[in-house]
């Protein structure tokens, strides 16, 4: 079976997802008729709303712009209740000034700065002014109050030795709503879900086995992030153990609810309702 015929499957490749797929076994999936396709979110996002894509896991905003195409993957997805260590505000001022001031925010994901967003008007009632930069923290604060960073960038500039204060967003989230907070789903194109079910139900099986064997041997995730990414072994333990890849009420009620704040907010046409392959 040759490449284009194969049921293509999109990876995030940040190191936040890597348990869904590091224990996925590339000849299964090819006896299967499927491949993994490793792309940063924005172009997993693009693939799988042109079709390039049968499924992917993709940012939790990209999902609800278009979510009438798509079926969600149960019980799998890139979720925090509380802290996540890897979406962070950096403040020169302090938060009572930063929520009048002026925000960078990076152009690398829109589920971040959206959450950024809801946080600021929605639970300070601030109205800041947001400038959108490449992910470089000094050039960030050059020009801004406050810098959003996520994912690597976020990671290495809070291993930094600076007085900044450090605000992550996923601990932010959870003191206001009491809920946790999914920043990436699994999403499944509708009309590869009705011509292939039986295939994305058994990659849906492989990325399930892939966080379960993730969350009982965590070291050869630990590894590569060091020898990657650099950092410290515990450092990455207390990573990959503090985020959560389930997708069950918990999960869906946080996922909802920042929904609703960014429809109220403007930022989606309407909020979407959950709809899940079966």
């Amino acid at each position: 079976m040759t490449n284009d015929n194969m049921l293509a499957v999109g990876r995030i490749d940040y190191a936040n997802a890597w348990p869904l797929f590091h224990y996925v076994n590339e000849t299964a999936m090819a006896e299967l008729g499927a491949r993994v396709v490793a792309k940063i979110p924005a172009k997993l996002n693009q693939g799988l709303l042109n079709g390039e894509l049968a499924m992917s896991a993709v940012s939790s905003f990209a999902y609800a712009r278009h979510a009438e195409q798509y079926l969600l993957l149960p019980d799998v997805s890139v979720s925090s209740i509380g802290s996540v260590h890897s979406i962070l505000l950096f403040l020169k001022k302090p938060l009572d000034q930063v929520r009048e001031g002026v925000i960078a925010v990076t152009n690398a994901s829109a589920t971040s700065v959206n959450l950024l967003k809801v946080l600021m008007s929605i639970h300070l009632e601030g109205e800041p002014t947001y400038e959108t930069m490449e992910p470089n923290l000094d050039n960030m604060l050059e020009h801004a109050d406050a810098a959003l960073l996520i994912g690597d960038p976020a990671i290495h500039a809070s291993w930094r030795g600076t007085d900044l204060q450090v605000i992550d967003l996923g601990k932010m989230w959870h003191d206001f709503t009491g809920l946790g907070m999914t920043y990436a789903v699994v999403a499944v194109r509708k009309e590869a879900a009705e011509h292939c079910h039986d295939t994305i139900a058994a990659v849906h099986q492989l990325m399930m086995a892939s966080k379960r064997n993730s969350l009982l041997n965590p070291e050869p995730l630990v590894q590569q992030a060091c020898e990657e990414l650099g950092g410290e072994p515990d450092y990455w333990r207390m990573y990959f153990r503090t985020l959560k890849y389930d997708f069950g009420e918990r999960q869906q009620a946080g996922l909802r609810l920042y929904l609703k704040y960014a429809a109220q907010l403007g930022l989606l046409e309407r909020e979407p309702e959950l709809e899940f392959f079966k």
